[in-house]
């Protein structure tokens, strides 16, 4: 520990020679990177590793971090900090851990693929997620260098789900099946939290690090996606002159590899194109607050005037509860990307309407739910939806409420980042129970 105070001490004097601090904003600066190495040290790393990734945490300071690396050269954790602009990381960025875990994703993609057209193996398509995301928690576990212990944990929630997605007598046409097949995926990223996380899962930061690095994928994921569109369209039209159905056989072999590849390789653009990303999110968090803003609100107004909730049927509430997830995911993304020293501001008063049209349209799904659920009972889709429902309603009332204070002044912007990173579990808790629990409620039917 003696080893870490000297190394604290020394940034700290390198930090304090920067015209743009104070004495107070170092005092400041230093307890937040105190806190994060007691956090990373609870996680299993050692001291002098809890040091390194702090210091590389340190968003507000990156400028400073790369001049003291290049002033301390000799560091190891010039490697951390500088993103490979003098210094070449290992594997030239983890390209090639990359590419492994991408190239095995779309093999086991290609084998379910032949698996899924044979008759009598319907599972398969309930397992899709354990195609992918076991192999991107892998290529997590193995860049943040997890020991055994941390490994272990990696696989654990991927095995144990596994277990009892295939084990349950699922009856055939079951609504059950469906249901869980639709939540898998979803508590599979939450198990992907864990490795990306090196194990703090306790963190604050880390767990809005990791929202934040959902949207980033996103975004690579959504480019990927366009591209390899565009690239598949054009190679079909090249090969139509020599055979119609020859394009069509390169689609279908490629595509479904592609797709789980890419779920990899997205990661790693997120993980070595860090500052691209960053210059992205503000611009996107600008352009689709304000449109979401306006369509919900005008939205919520119309089917509160018009008084047609009730007659909503069951896929418009799925597309509603879809948006209202989609919502949440851009107050998430959009939290991740600000600068929480900066005062309350127009967007924020936009996000405000935001939020509070979405709990509207929420409350007006959910009159529907319980108008339907009284009419034609509870079923496995309805109680999932129901509680999705339940806990959006929540989050997004406790947001607008935060994010209300925030605007006239009454609390700082770190509250509404505790109550969205502390709601989290809570999603996953209900996902997994949503697996877990609903079949033999419903009798697996």
């Amino acid at each position: 520990m003696r080893d870490v105070e000297s190394q604290i001490a020394e940034w700290r004097a390198f930090v304090e020679r920067s015209p743009a601090v104070n004495g107070h904003d170092v005092e400041e600066l230093e307890a937040h990177l105190r806190e994060q190495i007691v956090d990373l040290d609870s996680a299993g790393l050692s001291t002098d590793e809890a040091f390194l990734i702090a210091v590389k945490r340190m968003g507000d300071l990156d400028a400073l971090s790369r001049e003291y690396a290049r002033e301390h050269s000799g560091r190891l954790w010039k490697q951390l900090v500088m993103h490979g602009e003098e210094a070449q990381p290992q594997g030239s960025s983890g390209w090639v851990q990359a590419l492994i875990f991408a190239a095995g994703a779309g093999i086991l993609a290609t084998v379910a693929r032949l698996v899924a057209a044979l008759p009598g193996q319907e599972w398969v398509l309930r397992n899709l997620g354990f195609v992918v995301l076991p192999l991107l928690a892998g290529y997590f576990a193995r860049r943040r260098r997890l020991d055994l212990r941390g490994s272990l944990l990696t696989a654990a929630p991927f095995a144990v789900l596994a277990l009892i997605a295939n084990v349950y007598p699922y009856r055939a046409d079951s609504a059950t099946e469906v249901v869980v097949a639709l939540h898998l995926p979803v508590a599979l990223w939450f198990a992907v939290a864990y490795p990306y996380m090196a194990g703090a899962l306790r963190s604050r930061d880390r767990r809005m690090d990791f929202v934040r690095f959902t949207g980033e994928w996103l975004i690579y994921y959504a480019l990927i996606a366009l591209g390899g569109g565009v690239l598949l369209g054009l190679t079909s039209l090249i090969l139509d002159p020599i055979s119609p159905m020859l394009g069509e056989q390169v689609i279908e072999w490629v595509l479904p590899a592609g797709a789980a590849g890419a779920v990899v390789v997205a990661a790693w653009l997120v993980e070595s194109k860090q500052r691209v990303v960053e210059n992205m999110a503000p611009v996107l968090t600008m352009l689709f607050t304000p449109l979401f803003a306006v369509m919900l609100a005008v939205a919520a107004v119309s089917y509160a005037v018009a008084g047609v909730a009730r007659d909503f049927d069951r896929e418009l509430i799925g597309v509603f509860d879809a948006l209202l997830v989609v919502v949440l995911g851009l107050v998430l993304y959009a939290m991740s990307a600000r600068d929480a020293g900066r005062p309350a501001g127009a967007m924020d008063r936009i996000q405000l309407l935001t939020v509070v049209s979405a709990l509207v349209l929420d409350v007006m799904v959910l009159g529907a739910m319980v108008a339907r659920i009284g009419e034609l009972g509870l079923t496995p889709n309805r109680v999932a939806a129901l509680g999705l429902n339940l806990l959006l309603l929540v989050n997004l009332a406790g947001t607008a409420l935060l994010l209300w204070r925030f605007v006239t002044g009454r609390v700082v912007f770190d509250r509404l980042e505790r109550w969205q990173t502390a709601y989290l579990p809570v999603f996953a808790g209900w996902t997994a129970a949503v697996i877990v629990a609903l079949p033999p409620l419903f009798a697996f039917s």
